[in-house]
């Protein structure tokens, strides 16, 4: 098999994970590609939490279509799983189909179950082996394919390996300012600093996350609905929520006439106070949405006394199965999560514009950095340019401790 032909099966096996996005949680984006004889005969990709994995799909694609999948090679981007849950395991599927080979692009991130497919498949007489073996002893420009390959699924699934491993979610903080890193004015106006094809952007990033966690006052200054909108038919009316919301409301201060409290999606509405709150007040949001009581974390980075353990939430999110989860909140709530170690990866959203003034709203907030060493650095740099705005995305290299 010419290794570039396999390259590209891979490639495509990615393309198709990726139609899953936003629809498989808590459960891995797969995508799978079946190929007899240089041909490909079956495609397909994991579409949604409980329905058939990607390599069932793509052998029922090939049955579709007339072909039969005996001898033929399977690429996936995911080691096929051998355990019984909300599916039977793949590798009797792939038993049962007569599949010769198998190539993996990623193993499975759970450490109780990795690399336990192989055996399984071998023991059967199946050829199992993953991308990045096939490019060994070929020249240092073709390694380096199957090397990229293997990196892009196993990055593919970010969130989910984090979960998987650590059982909370991983966290991105995103935020849209101006080149001096304002969020809004003094008095709390921010619409509209970053262009459509920025908002657009950020939406997507909704759309590819469980849940959205604000903080308090921005619904008290925006009332948000916090859903995950489809540009393209918004104009319509269209509109699409299967996230979660989360508010971190400490004083349990969120109206009951607020969308996130009072709206069709006010099921998956979560507000998180604290041990401190009002119980007159945290009854009657009982009432309409789901409530979290936080006791009170043993070092805070959020303002007032009230404040609320972001790790012990992060375990409350893990436990439902919320493998990740994209913050947007002000500039304490970003603080809290950034300066506390417990974000992941950052989105921030530059636009052309200095808004200035000492009372403007910064996109981080909090206490800040004391000394040089406490400074958070960042690594995996990438800068975007969408529109007349640039858009930095990042992973998070924490100075302080990140439990989970």
């Amino acid at each position: 098999m010419d290794p570039v032909t396999e390259v590209d099966f891979m490639r495509l096996a990615l393309r198709l994970a990726r139609r899953g996005r936003g629809h498989t949680s808590p459960n891995p984006m797969v995508g799978a590609v079946l190929v007899d004889r240089g041909e490909i005969i079956g495609r397909g990709w994991h579409r949604q939490v409980g329905g058939p994995h990607a390599e069932v799909e793509a052998i029922r694609d090939a049955e579709r279509q007339g072909y039969s999948p005996r001898g033929a090679t399977l690429y996936v981007t995911l080691e096929p799983c051998c355990t019984h849950g909300r599916t039977p395991p793949c590798t009797a599927a792939l038993k049962a189909a007569g599949i010769k080979r198998v190539v993996v692009g990623a193993t499975d991130p759970n450490p109780r179950h990795a690399g336990r497919a192989f055996p399984i498949l071998r023991r059967a007489g199946i050829t199992a082996a993953m991308v990045r073996s096939l490019g060994r002893g070929r020249q240092s420009a073709k390694r380096a394919l199957y090397r990229t390959i293997e990196e892009e699924c196993r990055s593919l699934n970010q969130s989910f390996n984090h979960w998987i491993i650590h059982r909370t979610p991983f966290v991105t903080v995103k935020a849209a300012m101006t080149l001096d890193g304002k969020i809004a004015t003094k008095l709390g106006e921010s619409k509209w600093i970053t262009s459509e094809r920025s908002r657009s952007y950020a939406m997507g990033l909704r759309r590819a996350c469980d849940a959205i966690l604000v903080g308090i006052h921005t619904v008290l200054a925006d009332d948000p609905r916090l859903t995950r909108r489809n540009p393209k038919s918004e104009s319509r009316g269209a509109n699409t929520s299967c996230m979660r919301r989360i508010v971190l409301d400490s004083m349990a201060r969120t109206p009951l006439t607020a969308k996130v409290v009072s709206d069709e999606q006010s099921s998956l509405t979560t507000i998180v106070v604290s041990v401190r709150a009002p119980k007159t007040r945290v009854a009657a949001l009982k009432q309409r949405v789901d409530v979290l009581i936080s006791p009170l974390p043993e070092s805070s980075f959020v303002s007032g006394s009230a404040a609320i353990d972001l790790h012990w939430l992060l375990q409350q999110l893990g436990n439902v199965g919320v493998t990740s989860l994209l913050v947007e909140g002000g500039g304490e709530v970003n603080a809290s999560f950034l300066l506390g170690g417990f974000a992941h990866r950052i989105a921030f959203f530059y636009a052309p514009k200095i808004l200035g003034g000492a009372e403007s709203r910064r996109s981080v907030a909090g206490a800040g950095a004391g000394q040089a060493s406490e400074v958070i650095n960042l690594d995996e740099i990438r800068w975007q340019k969408l529109g007349p705005d640039l858009l930095l995305t990042a992973r998070v290299m924490n100075r302080l401790r990140l439990k989970g």
